[in-house]
């Protein structure tokens, strides 16, 4: 049942809460604001740690009690029946400010670091994570996908118990499988639940495993890459969408060069959210691209408009940040880097500030590579301002080059007018 605080008032007025945790409030203070925070969502934090702290104080619990387990006790349990003299209850918002609280004090070293998970299962991701990471360079989006994948697939078969593969059979597999392929659509999509279970299942036959069964029990979903046309933007529509920029209001700075830097540059979402001011060499008049798709650095010529739309930006509307990333948040926490998705949502709002029926970002990638088709360059010069790996990844564009396939189309067969009339008669 939930607890009553009984708290006495301390010389301010307030209710005492547990004097432990009290004394770190100050530190909790400046980790908000030195994440650029705005005032009241930190006084919103700081009134849920105030609420934890008379909790504490009359359920006699110290500060090394605090871990992950008694903010789910206190959020779950106390919250729901709480009549302490305080607004800080809404369960996400307190269950957020202690989550920043757990890291304060984690960093000081009052309270025990976050317990490892020493499940069989726990332990065997952490070795796959490590196998994924130092064998194969897989990166940490990469390794957190399929972990959880292989995650999921070992605590339906084994809960916390001892991982015994010839419990999996692949049947077992095949089912796990058409389960999880309800969670996607794209054939590209289940290609990645496939290729994360045949590499742990691979994994382990290294370690002596009989799994081979298991990996010939996925097969690649049929993906046609050539089969159809890359959608883009028509030269009337690039028109379009480059008048619908310069236009004043919120964060419109930010979304002209971001806009700029996939049309112009070719970028992906999150090439554009990855990159940082020490990228630009502003006299060289060139953008370093560093933890790409291809794992590698890429130096790009910066054309005038892609390069004006950034200084722009950056001189008028970019907030201060400690951090050195290009684009920044424009609401708090603004010391927190942007990601892909941002990116894509303010190019899905620049196609409908222009009047565009399109959502995905990447067509403005498919739309550079069509223009450069159209200005005379070569697959293999597309394939070098793509970053490509390989080249058969860029030949989807040779549809794109009109003028070269009429160059290397045949002349359709027909049949001659006097022979149909022969055969009518």
């Amino acid at each position: 049942m939930p607890t009553k605080p009984r708290s006495r008032l301390d010389p301010s007025g307030r209710a005492r809460g547990c004097a432990q945790l009290d004394r770190h409030i100050q530190a909790y203070r400046q980790y908000l604001a030195d994440r650029g925070n705005a005032a009241g969502y930190a006084r919103s934090c700081e009134a849920a740690v105030a609420h934890l702290s008379l909790w504490m104080k009359s359920a006699r619990k110290s500060l090394a009690d605090i871990d992950e387990g008694l903010v789910a006790e206190f959020v779950d349990q106390h919250l729901p029946g709480c009549h302490c003299p305080t607004n800080a209850r809404h369960p996400s918002s307190v269950r957020a400010a202690l989550g920043h609280l757990l890291v304060v004090l984690r960093a000081a070293g009052a309270i025990a670091p976050q317990p490892l998970d020493m499940t069989e299962v726990g332990q065997e991701l952490r070795r796959y994570d490590q196998y994924m990471e130092q064998v194969r360079g897989l990166a940490q989006n990469t390794r957190d996908g399929a972990q959880r994948l292989v995650e999921a697939l070992l605590r339906q078969h084994f809960g916390d118990d001892a991982i015994r593969f010839e419990v999996i059979t692949p049947e077992r597999v095949r089912r796990f499988f058409a389960a999880q392929a309800k969670n996607y659509k794209a054939p590209t999509s289940l290609g990645a639940v496939v290729a994360a279970l045949r590499g742990y299942f691979r994994w382990r036959a290294t370690l002596g495993d009989r799994t081979h069964a298991l990996v010939g029990a996925l097969a690649y979903p049929a993906n046609w890459q050539l089969a159809s046309l890359p959608k883009s933007l028509e030269p009337a529509e690039v028109e379009q969408l480059e008048a619908a920029l310069g236009q004043s209001g919120p964060s419109m700075l930010r979304a002209d060069a971001m806009v700029r830097c996939m049309l112009d540059l070719g970028l992906r979402s999150g090439e554009v959210a990855r990159l940082s001011m020490d990228d630009i060499d502003w006299d060289a008049s060139t953008i370093t691209l560093r933890r790409t798709k291809g794992r590698r650095e890429d130096v790009m010529p910066l054309p005038e408009a892609t390069g004006q739309a950034i200084a722009a930006y950056l001189r008028g509307e970019r907030p201060k940040t400690q951090h050195r990333m290009v684009f920044a948040r424009h609401m708090t926490p603004r010391e927190r880097p942007i990601g892909p998705d941002l990116v894509r949502k303010t190019i899905r709002q620049a196609y409908a500030r222009a009047g565009l029926p399109y959502t995905r970002s990447h067509l403005l990638r498919h739309t550079m590579a069509g223009r450069l088709l159209a200005g005379g360059a070569s697959l293999k010069e597309v394939a070098d301002v793509l970053r490509h790996r390989s080249l058969n990844t860029t030949l989807i564009y040779a549809k794109l080059d009109s003028g070269s396939l009429v160059e290397v189309a045949l002349p359709w067969p027909c049949i001659p007018a006097v022979a149909t009339a022969g055969r009518a008669s």
